[in-house]
């Protein structure tokens, strides 16, 4: 990949639209989408220009370039013929020029909105292509931008999460990491682990002029002053990857209970079928709502009992596979009955997951049914809609958030991030006890080195190419 190539992609998504964006980038940017443009005033950094596209006069192809292209204005002038003022004209485009450094690779930019037809946006990459710009890689815009410094990669990766976003919350969480949260709470833990290696450094470098060197108590200090605040920013990772991913929900429970009628409000729509008959679930339903900003994937399953026939067999079989999958279960009792034998077994069965306990029907349980037990249960009533907020934010409080994790503060939403600060924990607790084993301070180093590698490489500092290639592969063309 060269930096120094001028690059062009489409930036909006694939498909017609009202409106469509060419972006390119590179030194050689006006020069060019110059010929190709008619503008009402000439391009100024920062501001939008209305004009025309046009066919170019010329079409000077790029090394090792073979568009076969014939312009009839050209054709024209062979023959002889007059040529009219339109006859070059393709669209009308609204033109926005970002002069370097102050874009968003530190490039020139260049943004062609026209309309979104496909053809249309397809011929301005050509013409762009045929002039000497090079088809930009799966994010390399963004990726310009990295390797020149204008963001960090934790800022890198928060663009795609936004751009992957399924709820407002997940776009408001990666925006916060797009502005830095996670690096700002990176930073001063770096600054403590590398003022302990540069102190240690110059004790052994510098022995011979009295540089003290620190005592055993003291950098054992200094080690949980990295290491404490490291492990908060771990234990984030089980709330930030619910955010970032989502999580399943099964309901389950007898048949007739109400667990499709339940679904339905969750869902806040008429999903799943639901008549009086028991056993009218036979597959799994399933849809994705957002509850308290977190992408939730209901998975409406058969009423468990002893089949009747084949196909309700194999439903039941999938609702156990549900139940063995989900992140959280639903158990879902009659609220109107005693609690049963089979209730009991399914209770038992979901105790190795997290289980919500939900006593439905509530609206036709008399005054003393079901006292005793309703402490450990939220009720519900599927059809009034009663107890329906206090089951999502029971729902929310399994999640783990209780409003107590900010995303201005930065958490753990990668996988990636987790394994470097895991890494890095690892190496603190190896200095930790060469330190208790009077080890010398030069093999010390080596595990704060190597304590430092690994937060250095969620910032970037010290990523690989092969790194660098697999984050950004995951990006659309375009951004």
């Amino acid at each position: 990949m060269n930096l120094d190539d001028t690059i062009v992609a489409i930036a909006t998504p694939p498909g017609r639209g009202g409106i469509g964006v060419v972006r390119v980038a590179g030194t050689r940017a006006q020069e060019i989408v110059g010929p190709m443009l008619r503008l009402k005033h000439g391009l100024e950094a920062g501001r939008a220009v209305f004009g025309e596209l046009i066919e170019p006069e010329r079409l000077v192809a790029g090394e090792g370039v073979n568009i076969p292209i014939l312009f009839r204005q050209e054709r024209e002038r062979r023959m002889g013929q007059p040529v009219e003022q339109d006859s070059r004209r393709i669209d009308e485009a609204v033109v926005t020029y970002f002069a370097k450094p102050h874009s968003y690779t530190t490039d020139d930019i260049i943004e062609i909105s026209a309309h979104g037809s496909p053809v249309v946006l397809r011929h301005i990459v050509e013409l762009c292509v045929a002039a000497g710009a090079r088809l930009a890689e799966p994010g390399e815009f963004t990726m310009r931008a990295f390797l020149k410094g204008r963001i960090d990669l934790t800022q890198a990766e928060a663009v795609r999460d936004l751009i992957d976003s399924q709820t407002l919350y997940q776009a408001k969480v990666a925006a916060q990491q797009l502005e830095g949260a996670l690096s700002r709470r990176l930073q001063p833990i770096k600054k403590k682990l590398v003022e302990l290696i540069a102190t240690l450094e110059a004790g052994i470098d510098f022995a011979e002029d009295d540089v003290s060197v620190m005592a055993d108590a003291v950098i054992l200090d200094r080690i949980a002053e990295v290491r404490a605040p490291l492990e908060q920013l771990a234990a984030t990772f089980a709330y930030g990857k619910i955010v970032h991913q989502g999580l399943t929900l099964a309901i389950v429970g007898r048949p007739n209970v109400g667990k499709s009628s339940l679904f339905n409000r969750l869902v806040e729509r008429e999903r799943a079928i639901v008549t009086a008959t028991p056993g009218t679930t036979r597959d799994l339903v399933s849809e994705t709502v957002a509850i308290g900003g977190i992408p939730v994937k209901l998975v409406d399953t058969a009423g468990i009992r002893e089949a009747l026939d084949e196909a309700e067999s194999m439903g039941i079989r999938k609702s156990m596979e549900a139940l063995a999958d989900a992140d959280l279960v639903l158990v879902v009792l009659d609220a109107s009955q005693g609690e049963t034998a089979e209730d009991a077994e399914l209770l038992r069965q979901a105790e190795k997951r997290p289980v919500i306990v939900v006593g439905n029907k509530c609206d036709l349980r008399s005054s003393g049914q079901g006292s005793g037990d309703s402490g450990r249960r939220v009720l519900t009533s599927a059809v009034t809609g009663q107890g329906v907020s206090e089951l999502r934010a029971e729902i929310l409080r399994h999640i783990g958030d209780e409003g107590g994790v900010q995303p201005e503060s930065g958490f753990l939403t990668s996988v990636r991030h987790q394994g470097l600060i895991q890494d890095s924990l690892t190496a603190l607790e190896a200095a930790r006890t060469a330190v208790a084993g009077k080890v010398p301070h030069e093999m010390l180093l080596l595990d704060l080195y190597s304590a430092l590698r690994p937060l250095d490489a969620i910032t970037g500092a010290t990523t690989t190419d092969d790194i660098l290639n697999l984050i950004f592969s995951t990006f659309c063309i375009g951004k």
